[in-house]
């Protein structure tokens, strides 16, 4: 999702868009073992194409991010003024899907482009922060506008679950930039693992992609559906979170041992 300051058309392939697709597919970072499956296998591809249409036409992946926002943001507006309904679900979930599929392409683009860039990284990440924080609000107001909820007490699900997405956000972005500062450029989310686990791991960390909660705004035509699947999600993701400080915690210790012995 890194950007780049490089402007202009000086770096556009001579080759064909299949060219460019396959240059983009050799130059593609390593899947983390056990990293969630939509955003690898699904998400990862369809960003490459959009890349490779983006940069043969010239786009700076600043504008990659902002079209990414486009999409996501007229998602959310829907979700939050018009009453839910199947079409809407549809509409819904295509335009999330989309946008999240430029929010991949947006870091391919600046690796065609030769790297990526202070301004365009933090244009991608405040991106990323107000999605996540609006995604769960419109929730809770297209329930307490349009939902027939047996007490009020099922708002509290959304409202919990934009915490447990905002404070997952904030701790991976605040674990890679702890470890970079103390020498150690592996992510958190790296750990190595064997094939089994990592497939495993894969299969448990469903609830926590992005691409399937993208996917439940299909169920929008039937709302006791929809907000029963999005609570699981939302406790999966709770019990993952708890789960993951324990673990991250101890990693900052290791870092400060580490640390502590290097002296």
């Amino acid at each position: 999702m890194k950007t780049t300051a490089a402007t202009g058309s000086e770096h556009l392939p001579s080759g064909s868009y299949s060219d460019t697709v396959r240059s983009l597919a050799a130059a593609q970072k390593r899947a983390a073992p056990g990293a969630p499956p939509y955003s690898i296998y699904v998400n990862r591809r369809v960003g490459r194409y959009l890349a490779a249409w983006a940069f043969r036409r010239g786009l700076t992946p600043n504008q990659v991010t902002m079209i990414s926002a486009a999409f996501t943001f007229s998602a959310l507006a829907l979700v939050a003024l018009v009453p839910p309904a199947a079409w809407l679900g549809v509409v819904v979930w295509f335009a999330l899907a989309v946008g999240y599929a430029f929010d991949s392409a947006d870091g391919q683009v600046a690796r065609l482009r030769g790297g990526g860039s202070a301004s365009g990284e933090w244009l991608d990440h405040i991106v990323d922060s107000v999605k996540i924080a609006c995604l769960h609000a419109v929730v809770l107001i297209s329930v307490y506008r349009f939902f027939d909820l047996p007490n009020d007490a099922w708002l509290l699900v959304p409202i919990g679950y934009g915490a447990v997405a905002s404070v997952s956000f904030f701790a991976m972005i605040l674990n890679d930039q702890l470890k970079a500062n103390r020498g150690d450029r592996r992510s958190v989310a790296h750990a190595a693992t064997n094939g089994n686990w990592s497939w495993l791991k894969s299969v448990l960390l469903l609830p926590t992609d992005y691409g399937v909660l993208c996917g439940v705004f299909l169920l929008l035509g039937a709302p006791f559906l929809f907000f029963a699947v999005y609570s699981a999600m939302a406790v999966a993701n709770a019990a993952h979170l708890a789960l993951a400080l324990v673990k991250w915690f101890g990693d900052m210790r290791n870092l400060d041992r580490a640390g502590r012995s290097g002296r």
